[in-house]
């Protein structure tokens, strides 16, 4: 695969089987998954997005379908924490190494605690970020929590 971010190197590296599409990014978005959802013709429910937190203060990242919302106290739960928050856009940049907008949960700088919505588990496939923006992969959803040695759980709201 030829697009060479750090996330779909690192899935050829895994030997994952993963498609690349690609979408024109709209920076006015309110919504990011919600608009790649869209652009890319695909149901939001199939496109999740990526959550940098701080889980009692220690970063993680929660992933789950764009159309919905995260249960903060679940994914501090789910991770034996008590509170969590999001982290800031900065922070979240600094620690991936991803632009917001393009955060991916595969490759980031540094590797931290990662939870994956329970409901990406009922579909054939999900869409993540590719590691840049206007950048999906495609792949089945238990292909993800593996690579990215994710606990999977209910974390929607």
């Amino acid at each position: 695969m030829a697009k060479g971010t750090p996330a779909t190197l690192a899935l050829d590296k895994a030997g994952a089987v993963f498609t690349l599409h690609e979408y024109a990014y709209d920076p006015a978005a309110d919504r990011v998954g919600l608009q790649a959802a869209e652009a890319l013709g695909a149901d939001p429910g199939e496109v999740f997005k990526t959550l940098m937190v701080l889980v009692d203060g220690k970063p993680a990242c929660a992933i789950l379908a764009s159309d919905r919302e995260a249960a903060l106290k679940k994914v501090a739960a789910v991770l034996g924490g008590k509170s969590a928050q999001m982290m800031k856009p900065a922070d979240a940049e600094r620690l991936t190494g991803y632009k917001v907008g393009g955060i991916s949960p595969f490759a980031q700088k540094r590797a931290v605690p990662t939870v994956l919505d329970a409901g990406a588990m009922g579909l054939a496939a999900i869409y993540l970020n590719g590691g840049r923006r206007g950048l999906q992969v495609r792949l089945a959803p238990d292909d993800a929590a593996r690579l990215l040695g994710a606990k999977v759980a209910e974390i929607a709201a």
